[in-house]
């Protein structure tokens, strides 16, 4: 087996963890079985788990995984509520699972351990390198569940970003205890004094008489920043350890860290970013803990440009992304890499396609949401909430919206119309880009349309490609990035 590794046998390459189910099980594996991080995206793995097993759970792996998952009875009671031997049939809607929320019922609760601790067991399966697993701070609802199955399961690595994460590292030390642990929901509209907290308590997943672990492993934390002061305020104030940083540019795909300053935008509507968006290396490396670059990253000479620069190494998702390993849709896969190869792929950074209010980066593909050529989703929805804001509602209790759900609920909860315009569902959109999107109308007659999402070098991703080849794997996107990096080892 390769072991490609910097000197301090860290790892030079981190597969970057792009949601939902593109960084799946199967691309991590590939990524850590040649020496270097491979990575999971735990954003929205419960329903990518009831889709797989609603479709008929192709090759058992869903179910292997369940049958190795520590806590008795989980498993059977999952299976008996969405596996569909054989399939569902092809027009019959995916059934729903219970929608995100500060406080899950015991199902939705047990779900997000099982599906979490599934996808790193796969993961890790058949080697011993280590398996991170990436989440979003702006998904807050989940993440102390995801946390605990991930754990459970031997991840070795957790990176989060979309936010400011400082609660997590001492989160992850309660957890490896076995102790309860709560995280402070940020709240639109929350008075200084409002404290709006979801609680999760390790032994009340586990059946009576049965004590939760103590002892699980505390894996490292990452956070994914874009600037020094965000780096420096997290290695100094966070709740536990932080272990590293990501230093994620503009050219990176998924969500962006918006311009500093006033938005402006270029003639084509994109955010112009400038020298105050560039990262302080300097002061990044006097905080004195290691770090990877994130943004345009995927050739030789910039891996070792990154080293040079006093990174351990780089975060790549987008090589990643087109690789046969991944879970996005083959025809999405082919499509992007004859663009590429003609030389007519591009992404279009939106400012307000996102929910969330960052920046997104999005592929103009033909079939796609973002296909100028597409008309308009027929009906806006808000079925799988991910990306819902929680705000404060007038009798104080706590409130979930979101900007892309249809515009009336929006703003009968409170919010500005105006936050509604040009918003698209990214949730739906993500699942699509998997193959397991969901059907609309009446005889499942509609599906939910992909929402592709890359980094500005997706433009010439076609030159992983040998000159016949149609497609090509992880394994040649590290030994192609890692030529000529000083202190690999072949063993």
């Amino acid at each position: 087996m390769k072991q490609l590794h910097n000197s301090d046998r860290r790892p030079v390459i981190i597969q970057g963890g792009m949601g939902v189910g593109v960084s799946g099980w199967r691309l991590a594996r590939a990524v850590s079985t040649v020496g270097q991080l491979g990575v999971i995206s735990g954003t929205a793995i419960d329903v990518v788990m009831v889709r797989r097993l609603q479709s008929g759970d192709i090759g058992g792996h869903m179910r292997r995984a369940l049958e190795n998952f520590p806590i008795p009875g989980v498993a059977a009671r999952i299976l008996k509520r969405y596996f569909v031997p054989g399939g569902k049939p092809a027009h019959v809607p995916f059934k729903s699972k219970p929608l995100p929320s500060e406080a899950p019922s015991q199902t939705a609760v047990e779900l997000l351990v099982a599906s979490n601790f599934a996808e790193v067991f796969l993961a890790r399966e058949g080697h011993d390198s280590p398996v991170g697993i990436n989440l979003l701070e702006k998904i807050q609802a989940p993440t102390l569940p995801s946390l605990y199955g991930a754990m459970l399961a031997g991840v070795a690595v957790v990176l989060m970003g979309a936010g400011i994460p400082r609660a997590i590292p001492g989160a992850l030390d309660r957890l490896s205890r076995g102790e309860p642990v709560e995280l402070v929901l940020d709240v639109h509209g929350a008075d200084p004094d409002d404290k709006f907290i979801t609680r999760f308590d390790p032994a009340t997943v586990w059946p009576e008489g049965i004590a939760s672990p103590t002892g699980l492993r505390r894996p490292d934390f990452f956070a994914i920043v874009s600037s020094a002061t965000l780096a420096s305020m997290l290695a100094k104030k966070s709740s536990g350890r932080v272990d590293g940083f990501i230093i994620e540019g503009p050219t990176a795909g998924g969500h962006n860290a918006p311009p500093r300053g006033p938005m402006q935008l270029s003639a084509e509507g994109e955010p112009i970013y400038g020298e105050r968006d560039l990262p302080k290396l300097d002061a990044i490396r006097a905080i004195g803990l290691p770090f990877w670059l994130a943004g345009s990253f995927t050739s030789a000479e910039r891996v070792a440009e990154a080293i040079a620069l006093g990174a351990t190494g780089v975060q790549v998702g987008t090589a990643f992304a087109y690789c046969e390993e991944s879970g996005l849709d083959p025809g999405l896969k082919d499509q992007v890499l004859s663009l590429s190869r003609a030389g007519m792929a591009r992404i279009f950074t939106d400012p307000v396609a996102s929910p969330t209010g960052f920046p997104f980066k999005v592929a103009p593909l033909a079939g796609t949401i973002a296909d100028p050529a597409t008309p308009p989703r027929t009906a806006r929805i808000c079925d799988l909430g991910y990306l819902r804001h929680a705000y404060k509602k007038p009798d104080g209790t706590l409130g979930w919206r979101c900007p892309a759900e249809p515009v009336k609920d929006y703003v009968a909860k409170g919010g500005n119309e105006a936050d509604t315009n040009g918003r698209q569902c990214l949730c739906n959109g993500l699942m699509a880009n998997i193959g397991l999107g969901q059907l609309r109308g009446a005889n499942g007659e509609q599906a939910e349309l992909p929402l592709v999402t890359s980094g500005d070098d997706v433009a010439d991703i076609a030159r992983f490609l040998s000159p016949s080849a149609t497609s090509y794997t992880a394994s040649q996107v590290v030994d192609e990035l890692l030529k000529g990096v000083a202190g690999n080892t072949v063993a």
